[in-house]
């Protein structure tokens, strides 16, 4: 008998792939949302062997049928939604002025707009389970710089969208809140320092610490340490806790 059922996107690789991985000790039944069918694939395997059922569907939430198909399907296969977790949005780091109208609408379409749309469709099956919903922004949203215009741009979109949601959660039955990581060590994380660092014409570990120190921390952020926090954020010890946006981000926002 599935008891709850969580819906995660992108769940293929980094902060996602690490939620996926420790809600499967909290949830008996994870559908796995993300554009890359084999790293999923590979995700799947691994929430299996930890014990809880899986629903993989392979799919670009930029394009608005997706998250209709994604609630729909995990419907279809476990009867129920408990928590949706919107991790999926990779948007780019380039400067103010560099950013195409096509990359501007790219981050939004999926980040903000394809998160939107899977709230909106997975809400009445949150209503039914008095369920959680949770968004993923960044310290760009509250440090807004030249270099990081898209992303700051997007996130703080987020987490006033957040806010809405959580509204009318209130009178639904529904939670909903944001995490917002920093500095986190992903795959990614490496490709973009690497880039950057051949850009300067410096070694990786040059680079690393540049950019952690021009964040103020101490050390940058593991994908688990994300993946407790919303764990923590959907499960019963939280359900009070509503309309927040959780930083975990070593100490880098430093406003009030």
């Amino acid at each position: 008998m599935i008891k709850s059922v969580a819906i995660v996107t992108g769940a293929s690789s980094g902060i996602g792939r690490a939620t996926a991985l420790r809600l499967a000790r909290d949830f008996s039944a994870l559908t796995l949302v993300a554009r890359r069918s084999d790293r999923l694939e590979a995700v799947a395997e691994e929430v299996r062997i930890a014990g809880a059922e899986v629903r993989v569907v392979a799919a670009d939430l930029s394009l608005s049928e997706t998250a209709g198909a994604v609630v729909a399907t995990t419907l279809e296969k476990f009867g129920r939604i408990d928590a949706v977790l919107n991790i999926a949005g990779a948007v780019p780091g380039i400067d103010l002025f560099a950013l195409t109208e096509e990359q501007w609408a790219a981050g939004f379409e999926l980040k903000l707009h394809g998160a939107r749309r899977l709230a909106l469709a997975a809400w009445p099956a949150l209503r039914k389970s008095y369920g959680s919903l949770v968004f993923t922004s960044g310290t760009g949203a509250v440090i807004p710089t030249a270099a990081t215009a898209a992303i700051g741009t997007i996130n703080a979109a987020v987490e006033v969208l957040a806010k809405a949601f959580a509204d009318q959660g209130i009178a639904d039955g529904v939670q909903v809140n944001s995490v917002s990581p920093g500095l986190v060590m992903t795959d990614r994380r490496r490709g973009l320092i690497s880039k950057w660092a051949q850009s300067m014409g410096i070694e990786f570990e040059e680079a690393e610490a540049e950019l952690k120190a021009r964040a103020g921390i101490a050390r940058y952020g593991r994908p688990e340490e994300i993946a407790d926090l919303f764990a923590f954020t959907v499960s019963p010890i939280a359900r009070w806790m509503t309309g927040m946006v959780l930083r975990m981000d070593g100490g880098e926002v430093k406003a009030v």
